[in-house]
């Protein structure tokens, strides 16, 4: 079913119509080929897998449980994780471009040199997080340290350190 699934995918993306005087091809991008193959075999329990330099393009992982998962290096562009248990996961050096984290448990997870740019985390438990050398917008990083706490158990950052909070 997803051979068929990807093969179908595939002739759409080589399909060429004649237009006048031109070709015109229509194509999807190979990030977005990645993205759907990486998404079938998601469920929604992937504590403690492995996970590493996976790509989610517009996801919807709202309540799925990554916590423990090794993330780093994952893709998250524009996709949906409300309410997902992100608790002691590694997410150093993932890129997540307008990501939606509300209400996610983020507690003791690392975000060490995340990208993080546009996505927001209204509501998100975050104590415990290290967020160093993360790129937030600045709004979001004085949201997050309005209610930053606690120390990360495994690099020993303080939440509120990582953020560069005054």
């Amino acid at each position: 079913m997803a051979r068929l699934l990807v093969a179908a995918v595939v002739a759409l993306a080589l399909m060429v119509t004649s237009t006048v005087g031109s070709a015109t091809a229509w194509a999807i991008t190979a990030p977005e080929l990645r993205g759907q193959r990486a998404l079938q075999d998601l469920q929604p329990d992937m504590h403690g897998r492995d996970l590493k330099q996976q790509e989610f393009l517009k996801a919807e992982l709202a309540g799925f449980d990554f916590s423990g998962a090794d993330l780093r290096g994952a893709v998250f562009n524009s996709s949906n994780l409300q309410e997902a248990n992100l608790q002691a996961a590694d997410l150093e050096d993932v890129v997540a471009y307008a990501s939606r984290f509300e209400r996610a448990d983020l507690h003791d997870a690392v975000l060490r040199n995340a990208m993080l740019m546009q996505s927001h985390f209204a509501g998100a438990e975050i104590s415990g997080a290290d967020f160093s050398d993360a790129v937030l917008d600045l709004p979001e990083q004085k949201a997050l340290c309005a209610r930053a706490s606690g120390r990360n158990s495994r690099t020993g950052v303080s939440t509120r350190d990582s953020l560069a909070c005054r």
